[in-house]
């Protein structure tokens, strides 16, 4: 299952890659620590979070706007925003942090989408508990 899920990241990417411009959607996240997306370590930076559907399936690419740095993250298991999160008005990124460690978990474009987008990220150890992060994202300019 493990390398289905690799081989369809990467055909994935390589679909988002030649779209080009295909996105519908550019927000924009300060996240002040490292973390995990997908099997990319990214550095604490400004990112622009780029949404772009391909065949129903919701990419999402984030790219560290002052080093460059991207990973791309296909949305999986649509779920419901949280309240809080939709009371917030405001786009959010949520990381599951652990030791030290964190990795993106869910994406949630804003008041216009009525889904949260789980990622595929690291599985916790047995002893270990996870705590969630919320990031705020705002909508940006496409470039």
């Amino acid at each position: 299952m493990k390398k289905l899920t690799t081989k369809f990241m990467i055909a994935t990417a390589a679909l988002v890659v030649a779209a080009g411009a295909a996105s519908a959607q550019t927000m924009i996240a300060s996240i002040p620590f490292e973390f995990r997306a997908g099997n990319r370590v990214m550095e604490p930076g400004t990112y622009r979070v780029d949404l772009s559907r391909l065949s129903g399936a919701s990419v999402f690419r984030l790219l560290n706007v002052n080093s460059g740095g991207q990973a791309i993250v296909l949305g999986q298991a649509p779920a419901d925003p949280k309240e809080t999160w939709k009371a917030s008005g405001q786009g959010k990124l949520a990381f599951a942090c652990t030791s030290g460690r964190c990795a993106l978990a869910e994406l949630w474009e804003g008041p216009d989408s009525p889904y949260v987008y789980k990622v595929g990220h690291p599985k916790l150890g047995k002893d270990e508990t996870a705590v969630l992060r919320e990031i705020p994202i705002e909508r940006g300019k496409g470039e």
